[in-house]
């Protein structure tokens, strides 16, 4: 994993550092082409020509569809995009759980990285072409925004009408962009190590992993630990890595969207959505729910969607039965939602924010926490077994997982809170220096003195107790997806 995380610097710098001396957009294009397949190499040769005939596929498809829009093209543009990701995604554990011997070759397929992110990608590609958007990618560009090495392995999951002006553009490095870059790179570098921390714990075996995999038997107190430091590690993993390949794109000049959104200040499930792994929330609004959600009129319908839209998400991350019952549970979160937007509007009834406010926060919190049970739960028995759990008033007396797990994810969750609330309190009065007081305005104009330090000093402790407990825990977990 380190020689990885060498190989990846080492190519975004010399990367960089050609763009910033080469003006030339085909040149500065196949430079990242190159890149992006290398690195993707270092993973397996056989991943490689999966995403290389994934790219030929939907590039020839896409051809087909800007010369004549058609649904026909594009249901087997669409099909072909699916039976791909089934046949490496799904297949295997397909092979596991049913008795045919047919399948049983099946189920060691290995799933190639990032393949649930760029056939998504493929796919927003050929329904863009259908509506008649204006791409014209050469197979250069096409193959490069397929294998675009920042975001390749787990998204954000990018679209073509707004990353081809970026892969022609000419212009000079921007240092400023560089710096920005740079310090995304180091925020999800930190966000990735307080993640597996949280996964592994600061004592051998007292982690949220330990948690799920190890503990037999839960407290009402331990679900909720689990619940929300669950939560809290898969954001900072993810949240981490995605600030990596947002800043490295940075550095290349690139802008990517955005994938998380201070989610949990959320106050409603709706607003959640909008700020949790956002790139792939907006794919399936853009193309699934807005698509289906027009064809008919009917209230009903459109709920339908809605819970739909949720199931195929939920099956995007895997097709279990647990998955299905995570997106159902936040279909049913969206649809009630709607029903009190709905009730509030008939009574024209507005509710005084300084109670609601909170209230709705500490709503959602508790309620998106209660789904990570079914995102995270190894089996439906032990998801069972923890709702059970919370129900049960006796449970309460006692807890099962380590006293400190319940501190780490308390002492982790209070420090993230108030460094988001540090860093927006300084961008807040930096831009208002002229009303600031006296002590801030110091304290905004000397932050690259005390900020770095402190920086150094929280990613060495924390590496440290990692380090001592012997690396153990996995590292980006939506590499599973």
């Amino acid at each position: 994993m380190l020689f990885k995380g060498f190989l990846y610097g080492l190519a975004l710098l010399l990367v960089a550092v050609l763009r910033g001396r080469v003006r030339s957009g085909r040149f500065r294009q196949t430079v990242l082409l190159i890149s992006s397949y290398v690195l993707y190499l270092s993973w397996g040769a056989w991943f490689a020509l999966v995403l290389l005939a994934s790219t030929g596929m939907n590039y020839a498809v896409g051809q087909s569809l800007r010369r004549k829009p058609s649904g026909r093209v594009l249901f087997i543009g669409i099909a072909l995009n699916l039976a791909l990701l089934s046949t490496f995604k799904y297949l295997p554990e397909a092979a596991l759980a049913l008795p045919f011997s047919s399948l049983q070759r099946f189920s060691h397929v290995a799933l190639p990285l990032g393949i649930s992110f760029w056939t998504f990608q493929g796919m927003s590609y050929l329904f863009d072409l259908y509506r008649e958007e204006e791409i014209d990618p050469s197979f250069l560009e096409f193959a490069l925004y397929m294998a675009f090495f920042p975001v390749a392995i787990s998204g954000p999951i990018c679209r073509l009408v707004d990353m081809l002006p970026q892969f022609r553009s000419e212009q000079a490095a921007d240092w400023e962009n560089v710096g920005r870059g740079m310090s995304r790179i180091a925020t999800g570098i930190l966000m990735i190590q307080v993640g597996k921390l949280l996964g592994q714990g600061i004592f051998a075996g007292d982690g949220i992993n330990s948690g799920y995999d190890r503990v037999t038997s839960w407290s009402g107190p331990d679900v909720w630990c689990l619940a929300f430091g669950y939560g809290l590690q898969l954001f900072f993993d993810f949240a981490g890595y995605s600030h990596l390949a947002i800043g490295a794109a940075r550095v290349l000049g690139l802008v990517v969207p955005e994938n998380f959104a201070t989610p949990f200040r959320s106050t409603t499930a709706s607003m959640f959505w909008t700020r949790w792994h956002m790139s792939l929330s907006f794919w399936i609004r853009d193309y699934v729910f807005i698509p289906l959600a027009v064809l008919r009129r009917e209230t009903w319908w459109r709920n339908s969607i809605l819970v739909l839209s949720m199931v195929i998400f939920g099956v995007w991350h895997k097709a279990t039965i647990l998955f299905v019952i995570w997106g159902c549970y936040h279909g049913a979160l969206l649809f009630l939602h709607r029903q009190v937007q709905g009730l509030q509007r008939r009574l024209n009834w507005t509710p005084p924010a300084a109670i609601w406010t909170p209230l709705s926060w500490i709503t959602t919190a508790v309620l998106i926490s209660l789904g990570w049970i079914f995102f995270r739960s190894s089996s439906l028995g032990q998801a069972k077994q923890m709702l059970m759990a919370l129900l049960s008033p006796t449970s309460y007396a006692t807890h099962y997982v380590t006293t400190s797990l319940y501190l780490m994810v308390i002492l982790l969750a209070a420090s993230y809170l108030i460094v988001v609330a540090v860093a927006e309190l300084m961008d807040r009065y930096s831009s208002e220096a002229g009303d600031s007081p006296a002590l801030i305005c110091m304290a905004v104009r000397t932050r690259w003195y005390w900020v770095p330090p402190l920086y150094v000093l929280a990613l060495f402790s924390v590496s440290v107790v990692i380090f001592t407990q012997g690396d153990s825990a996995a590292q980006f977990m939506y590499r599973g997806f």
